[in-house]
C-alpha cells in the first residue's frame, strides 16, 4: 500500500494526474476500465484510488467499484472525480464511503490538498488500528482454569448485549481486563474504552473531569464521559466516588445526558457503562456512603472475577504470557521457567493475585541472567516475602526436634504445599507425589490436615 491508483476511461487525463502526483513524489499506477482497476486492487492493495464515477464501456461505473473497495477493502480511501458533478451525485458517493468528491476541471492545487488529507487520514486510521491491537493484547485474558473458563463464558455472553456489569474480586485479579475483553468483543468494540479510577481522582475534581467544563477563555473541554461517547465507560472502584457525584451519575444513567460544569446546555450520550470494586457494597449501602439507587443501576448482572489463588493452574500460563509480553514490548529476555520455579508460583500466596504475578516475573526478568531458565533460587525470596510459610520446610526449631516429630512436621508441611499447589485436586495431589488416592487420604487425616482449598481457601493443618 504505497502507491495510487488512477481510474479514468479518458487517456489523458489518467496521464496527467499520474505526472503531477509523479513530480510530487508519488507512484502511481492507471485503470481505464473497472476489470483493470479490480485487478490492480486484488494484485497489490493501493494506498489511495482515484476514481472517475463515468467509466465509458465499463461493466462497473464508478459508485459500483466505490461499493466493492469499501466492502473488500475498508481501509482504501477513494477520491472521487467527474465532469458531471452534481450534488446528488456527490452525496451518494460520500454515503458509500468516499474521501471527497471532486468536479472536473479540477484546481490541482485542490486535488493535492484533498490526496494528502485522504492519506493522512489512512495513516492515522490504520496507526489507530495498530494501537488497538496492542492494547487488546496488553488486556489478553489468558487462562484455562475451571473457574477461568466459567468467567469467560460469561463474558463472553454479556458482550453481546448493552447490559450493565458489576465486576467484583480482590485488588489485581484483572477486573479491567474483564471489562476491556467485553468491550473488545462486544458492537461498541470500535468506540472508545474510557478508564474511569474514582481513587485517583481529587473529589473536589470529581465532576469536572467526568462532565467537563465549559469557560469563556477556554470554550468546551470534554470529560471523560463525553470522550467515552458511542463506546464503553468503566467506572474503576466506584465506591471511592463522592455521594454527590454518586447522584449526578445516577442521573445520567437514567438520562443519558448531563451539563459541563459551567454551562447550560444538555450533553447527549451513548455510553455502556461498566463498573467494579473491592469493597462490600451493600456495607456501604448500610453505613451510607454508597446509593442503593446507584447500586440498583449499575449491579444489573453481578460478575464475580476469581482471585489468583482460586485459578492457581493458570499460573505456568500466565507467567508465560507475561514473559512473552516483556519481550515484546519492554525488550526483557525470553527465559522459560525452570519445573521448581513453576512449583515455588503455584505454591507461593498471592496478596496481590495477577498483577504481583507479573510484577514478580518482570523483577526476575530484569534483575536475572540473560539465558537460561528462570530457577527456583531467583524466586525463593518472592516465596518467602509473600508470607507463604510453606515454602521453606526446614528452620532452626526443626534442628531441635526428635526425627519422628520432625518427619512429620515435614510430612504436613510439603502436603499441606502441594495440595495448595494443586488447588485442593487430591488426584492431581496424590499423581504427584506418588501415593495412592486413598493412601493420601488416610497419610492427610494422620497428619490433621484440613482440605479446603477447593473453595478458593488453602489447605490447613488441624487442631
Amino acid at each position: 500500500m504505497s502507491d495510487i491508483l488512477i481510474v479514468d476511461d479518458e487517456r489523458d487525463i489518467r496521464e496527467l494526474i499520474s505526472d503531477i502526483l509523479g513530480d510530487e513524489g508519488f507512484a502511481t499506477r492507471v485503470a481505464a476500465d473497472s476489470d483493470a482497476c479490480m485487478a490492480a486492487i486484488n494484485s497489490e492493495p493501493p494506498a489511495l484510488v482515484i476514481l472517475d464515477i463515468w467509466l465509458k464501456d465499463s461493466r462497473m461505473d464508478g459508485i459500483d467499484i466505490l461499493m466493492a473497495i469499501k466492502r473488500d477493502n475498508p481501509g482504501i480511501p477513494v477520491v472521487i472525480i467527474s465532469g458531471h458533478g452534481n450534488v446528488e451525485i456527490a452525496v451518494a458517493a460520500i454515503k458509500q464511503g468516499a474521501y471527497d468528491f471532486i468536479e472536473k476541471p479540477f484546481n490541482i492545487d485542490q486535488l493535492m490538498v484533498v490526496i494528502r488529507r485522504a492519506m493522512e487520514a489512512s495513516k492515522l486510521r490504520r496507526e489507530n488500528q495498530e494501537l488497538r491491537k496492542r492494547d487488546v493484547a496488553a488486556y489478553e485474558m489468558v487462562g484455562s482454569s475451571a473457574p477461568f473458563r466459567a468467567l469467560k463464558a460469561q463474558l463472553d455472553k454479556l458482550a453481546r448485549s448493552n447490559a450493565r456489569l458489576m465486576l467484583t474480586g480482590p485488588a489485581g485479579a484483572g477486573k479491567e481486563v474483564a471489562a476491556r475483553y467485553v468491550h473488545a468483543n462486544s458492537a461498541r468494540a470500535e468506540g472508545p474504552f474510557v478508564s474511569v479510577s474514582a481513587a485517583a481522582i481529587e473529589p473536589e475534581r470529581m465532576e469536572e473531569v467526568l462532565f467537563g467544563r465549559e469557560s469563556v477563555e477556554r470554550g468546551h473541554e470534554p470529560g471523560l464521559l463525553e470522550q467515552a461517547h458511542g463506546g464503553v465507560v468503566y467506572l474503576d472502584e466506584v465506591a471511592d466516588m463522592p455521594l454527590g457525584t454518586q447522584s449526578k451519575i445516577l442521573r445520567v444513567l437514567i438520562e443519558q445526558q448531563f451539563t459541563r460544569a459551567g454551562g447550560v446546555d444538555k450533553v447527549r450520550v451513548d455510553l455502556r457503562v461498566i463498573s467494579s470494586t473491592t469493597r462490600d457494597l451493600k456495607a456501604e449501602i448500610a453505613a451510607g456512603t454508597f446509593r442503593q439507587e446507584l447500586y440498583d443501576r449499575l449491579n444489573v448482572v453481578p460478575i464475580a472475577v476469581p482471585s489468583l489463588a482460586e485459578r492457581r493452574d493458570d499460573i505456568p500460563e500466565l507467567a508465560a504470557h507475561f514473559i512473552d509480553t516483556l519481550n515484546r514490548t519492554q525488550n526483557l529476555p525470553r527465559r522459560p521457567l525452570s519445573e521448581e520455579a513453576h512449583a515455588i508460583l503455584q505454591t507461593m500466596r498471592w496478596p496481590g493475585n495477577v498483577r504481583q504475578l507479573r510484577n514478580v516475573i518482570e523483577r526476575a526478568l530484569i534483575l536475572g541472567e540473560p539465558g537460561g531458565e528462570i530457577t527456583a533460587r531467583e524466586l525463593q525470596g518472592e516465596a518467602e516475602a509473600g508470607g507463604d510459610g510453606t515454602g521453606v520446610v526446614l528452620s532452626g526449631a526443626v534442628a531441635t526436634l526428635p526425627l519422628r516429630d520432625a518427619r512429620e512436621l515435614f510430612e504436613r508441611e510439603y502436603l499441606l504445599t502441594q495440595i495448595n499447589r494443586f488447588g485442593g485436586n487430591i488426584s492431581r495431589t496424590a499423581q504427584f507425589v506418588g501415593m495412592e488416592r486413598s493412601a493420601l487420604h488416610r497419610k492427610l487425616k494422620s497428619l490433621g490436615v484440613v482440605t479446603g482449598a477447593l473453595a478458593g481457601r488453602p489447605a490447613e493443618a488441624g487442631e
